[in-house]
């Protein structure tokens, strides 16, 4: 949009006689009000959300990524099909829950993680260092209790979050978090 204004009145037409009103003038400040990309113009536009809404999506990108890398880690190293397949779920379902996180925060003064956090990292390389049967019992316990505070965490979101959008990515979201505990609880014979 920019180049096609600069052409325009680089070009000026075929009327030589120069218009110099303040309608046809358009200053710097006109061009970079224009400019939806500025990072002052998009931060304008991002609505703030309160500390809890804010901690509760960071939390939920965080853990939503660990379950998708243990979920590959899964695929790869368990001796049982059935948390074989549990890893699939988790790494089809929190690809998009994380998808539909980060598009609702599109438009949110909300900081995302790029990365999980330290505690999840290491809780990643623990597992990752296990094979088999070994592996599939830590895993299976690090999901059964994951999915518990999940749970818990995305039904208080679902029913106190300030925000709108968040609470209604909370409440889309639980009813899949549940259906994987109650797999984690099946799998580990844990209830």
């Amino acid at each position: 949009m920019l180049f096609s204004i600069c052409l325009f009145l680089s070009c000026g037409g075929n009327d030589s006689s120069a218009d110099t009103s303040k309608d046809s003038v358009i200053n710097k400040d006109t061009i970079n009000a224009m400019r939806a990309d500025t990072p002052a113009s998009v931060n304008k536009m991002k609505k703030t959300v309160d500390k809890d809404a804010s901690e509760f999506a960071s939390k939920a990108a965080s853990g939503g990524m660990m379950e998708v890398e243990l979920g590959r880690i899964a695929q790869q190293k368990a001796a049982s099909q059935r948390v074989k397949d549990f890893g699939a779920m988790m790494v089809q379902d929190h690809t998009a829950a994380n998808d539909d996180l980060k598009s609702r925060v599109s438009s949110l003064d909300v900081a995302l993680p790029s990365m999980v956090n330290d505690e999840d990292k290491k809780e990643m390389d623990k597992l990752s260092k296990k094979y088999g049967k070994d592996f599939d019992k830590a895993y299976m316990n690090m999901m059964l209790d994951d999915h518990k505070k999940d749970v818990a965490e995305f039904r208080k979101a679902a029913d106190k979050c300030t925000e709108p959008s968040l609470k209604d990515f909370a409440s889309k979201t639980l009813p899949v978090l549940e259906k994987h505990l109650d797999s984690a609880k099946a799998i580990t014979g844990k209830h």
